[in-house]
């Protein structure tokens, strides 16, 4: 049986797709589902995501003028449709790959890609802006702010939404309710949206009160008929319209967000009829049109390569556990020996190892949802209370609880450790990801421990170290998989503030940190087939630095070399340059490797860390540059 044309490969841009009859529109949705878990099987990605929101950006871009009218993401992990019907088909093979197209909007990328994002809780604040710049500028074309349920979660959709109601303009903001962040969402605003406040709980409430109020007789029909003329009042009341008209938007829905005909009507009903704020509350499936991913949505928000007959993971090169892994098992272990340990994650459970503590001590495990800053300083109320609080945030969403760390923990100089994951270049999620401040924007704040382990079996050292110390700590460790390293049944105290000498040496000292430490050996090892004898230690503490050990070596060599995966401006070689000028050893001869003071794209972590001259190779030549010079007499 021949097959009928494809219609994806018809669509190169949104005018195409608009030139479609409605009834092609279903087929096209097919399609770009096939075309999406076809590519994220080979390239790995945010498959549910997109998966869910198919039909929806179908309408949108069928409906509204884009790019003239404007389409803002929140995260952005959702736009893989998007990405399809806008230019970018031929290229989407290369998804997340090293100098193909981001996993993320990016207005360097596309004209119809309006704002970068990958953070959420951003579109309804961006969206306003484009709004009241389109409004200053007597532009009339429409802007439309796409944002999650889990989205909803963060303050600063709040915040905007406030300030959007009441400036008045012509802002849509269309809620993608699917029930899901990255984990199932928490909290009373999930309840409020919930879907089934608007089935059958509202129909059974509203048959059940006729009943009751007639049964009053005349007076109580009374009451019914006034009541039942103002049905969409006691709609409002038990829906979440009663919130979103409160902020005074008005509110449209819930509608179901898989039925292209209802989503196509409203969408054009709004574009043509509605002025003001709006809000347009749509109900979606996670992972919509593969069964393994509706079924499980979660383990398949961002996954990595699979087969897309089984759903199953491709089987990966290497057996060794990652830092993630890690740190959740040895929480576990921890907590079970000390009943005051609680753990805290920002709707990010199972990114961040903490499913396993989640089911085995539920009363002290809290997911706050997408609330950072909340987590923090969540977690220094504990603190007051004798627990010992344990917040696991990624580095990148970290950077959103500045204050709180500065003001709520270390000012008070309280017992919260911090658990940094995906510090330094996370790889395919690009620069929004990238965890690569964290060092900088830690090390100046008064009484925090910093730490970063050289392996796995010392993250589970400094856990140790970081829940019994008698102040604010935070570990630092990267994305992925550890050395390979023995692990420990039960953790071992670090002293605070010890580094240690992994290997002496006469001619250099290599000062790495974290997983720079073993590249650093490796680099130690080719120098010295060059003739040269390199120094190594694991400083492990980034605040404060072992002092003696530090400038005992530096000074036996002359010459020090940082490395961190870790922007260099103000990060850990700063520390070093900090330590060497108070202690009198401005003549040390210093080289400091670290990121270049730009954002890096996506791609393997391997290449992007070559790039940033970070890796084995770069440290042997600026060692061999170093040394050069000084034997030259010149730096």
């Amino acid at each position: 049986m021949t097959q009928p044309p494809s219609i994806l490969a018809s669509i190169s841009s949104p005018d195409d797709l608009r030139r479609l009859d409605p009834g092609d529109l279903p087929r096209l949705a097919a399609e770009i589902r096939r075309e999406i878990i076809q590519t994220v099987a080979t390239t790995g990605g945010h498959l549910a995501p997109s998966l869910g929101v198919v039909e929806l950006t179908l309408a949108l871009h069928y409906i509204f003028d884009t790019p003239k009218d404007k389409i803002v993401w929140d995260v952005g992990h959702q736009t893989y449709a998007h990405k399809l019907l806008t230019g970018r088909r031929d290229q989407f093979h290369t998804l997340r790959q090293y100098q193909g197209i981001s996993g993320f909007p990016k207005r360097a990328e596309s004209p119809y890609d309006t704002f970068d994002t990958g953070h959420s809780s951003t579109s309804i604040s961006a969206g306003l802006g484009f709004t009241v710049a389109k409004y200053l500028n007597e532009d009339t074309s429409r802007v439309i702010a796409v944002i999650g349920d889990g989205s909803m979660t963060g303050g600063m959709a709040f915040e905007a939404l406030n300030h959007a109601g009441h400036l008045g303009r012509d802002l849509i903001v269309i809620l993608n309710d699917n029930e899901m962040s990255i984990s199932p969402n928490v909290g009373a605003l999930s309840s409020f949206l919930s879907r089934k406040l608007t089935g059958k709980t509202v129909v059974r409430f509203k048959r059940e009160a006729e009943h009751f109020l007639k049964s009053f007789s005349h007076v109580g029909e009374n009451i019914w008929q006034v009541l039942k003329k103002s049905e969409e009042s006691l709609k409002a009341f038990f829906t979440p319209g009663m919130l979103f008209e409160a902020l005074k938007f008005e509110y449209i829905g819930p509608i179901p967000g898989h039925n292209l005909d209802i989503l196509l009507t409203t969408l054009r009903n709004v574009k043509q009829f509605s002025r003001g704020p709006v809000l347009v509350h749509v109900l979606t499936t996670k992972g919509k049109g593969y069964a393994p991913a509706e079924q499980n949505p979660g383990d398949y928000h961002g996954v990595g390569p699979f087969v897309v007959a089984t759903g199953k993971p491709v089987p990966p090169i290497s057996n060794r556990p990652s830092y993630t892994k890690v740190f959740g098992s040895t929480l576990e272990t921890l907590a079970r020996h000390n009943k005051k340990i609680v753990a805290i994650t920002a709707a990010m459970t199972t990114g961040t190892g903490l499913l396993g503590f989640a089911e085995r001590f539920p009363e002290r495990f809290f997911d706050v949802g997408i609330a950072e800053q909340h987590a923090v300083t969540f977690a220094a109320g504990l603190a007051c209370e004798g627990m010992r609080p344990v917040v696991a945030i990624y580095s990148t969403f970290m950077q959103r609880a500045l204050d709180q760390v500065i003001h709520d923990v270390c000012l008070q100089n309280l017992p919260v450790t911090f658990a940094i994951d995906r510090g330094g270049l996370v790889g395919d999620d690009g620069p929004t990801h990238h965890g690569v401040f964290d060092l900088a924007f830690l090390r100046f704040i008064p009484n925090l421990l910093l730490m970063a382990p050289k392996d796995e079996r010392e993250l589970q050292d400094m856990l140790l170290t970081a829940v019994t110390h008698n102040g604010p700590a935070a570990i630092r460790y990267p994305r992925g998989e550890g050395e390979g390293v023995e692990l420990a049944e039960m953790p071992e105290l670090i002293p605070v503030g010890k580094g240690e000498l992994l290997r002496e040496g006469k001619d250099v000292l290599l000062l790495p940190i974290g997983n720079r430490v073993a590249t650093a050996l490796e680099a130690a090892e080719g120098l010295s087939r060059l003739g040269i004898d390199a120094a190594v230690i694991n400083p492990r503490f980034v605040r404060p630095l072992d002092e003696e050990l530090i400038t005992h070596w530096a000074a036996h060599t002359g010459q020090v070399i940082t490395v961190e995966d870790n922007m260099a401006r103000g990060g850990f070689g700063s520390a070093v340059l900090e330590l060497l000028s108070s202690a009198g050893l401005e003549g040390v001869r210093t080289r400091l490797l670290g990121l270049p003071d730009r954002f890096l794209g996506h791609g393997p972590q391997e290449i992007l860390r070559k790039i940033g001259r970070i890796d084995a190779p770069a440290i042997i030549t600026a060692a061999l540059n170093l040394v050069e010079s000084g034997r030259s007499g010149h730096d």
